[in-house]
């Protein structure tokens, strides 16, 4: 199951992948995520994140992986636990007239029991994937080039 958003925001490149590229801003803009630690490494690429989030009125706990950074361009995540591979492609271009664009790939892949819902889970992660991308788009204007 793969989702693509396109967000355009006035800031520049290089300060909207020094805030995307640190995974903890996601408390920001992700309605799904109740918390985000950084718990090994500096946030380069082999560092992990304990992701907590809520999704259909459960509590699930992610460990994502930082797989590429690529500056000011791109930031590939790998997050699992026993029933979710999710890899989140974050791809970011110089808007023309100033600005940026970011192209934002959520993929998922369901394991065990959960596979066989993935019809009802797929309408209900399009609904967080689009609230994602708004809510990113709305504190992405807010940074400061």
């Amino acid at each position: 199951m793969e989702f693509v958003r396109t967000i355009a925001t006035p800031a520049a490149p290089s300060a909207v992948f020094e805030y995307l590229a640190d995974f903890r801003s996601t408390t920001e803009w992700d309605p799904g995520t109740v918390d985000t630690q950084l718990i090994h490494g500096d946030g380069g690429v082999g560092s992990e994140y304990r992701n907590l989030s809520r999704f259909l009125g459960r509590e699930t706990e992610l460990i994502y992986v930082v797989e590429e950074l690529r500056a000011d361009s791109r930031i590939v995540l790998r997050g699992q636990n026993d029933t979710v591979r999710v890899r989140d492609t974050m791809t970011i271009t110089s808007a023309a007239g100033g600005g940026s664009e970011v192209s934002y790939r959520a993929e998922f892949t369901f394991s065990g029991t959960a596979r066989l819902l993935t019809p009802i889970l797929w309408v209900a992660l399009r609904r967080l994937v689009d609230s994602a991308a708004h809510d990113l788009g709305g504190v992405l204007a807010t940074l400061r080039s």
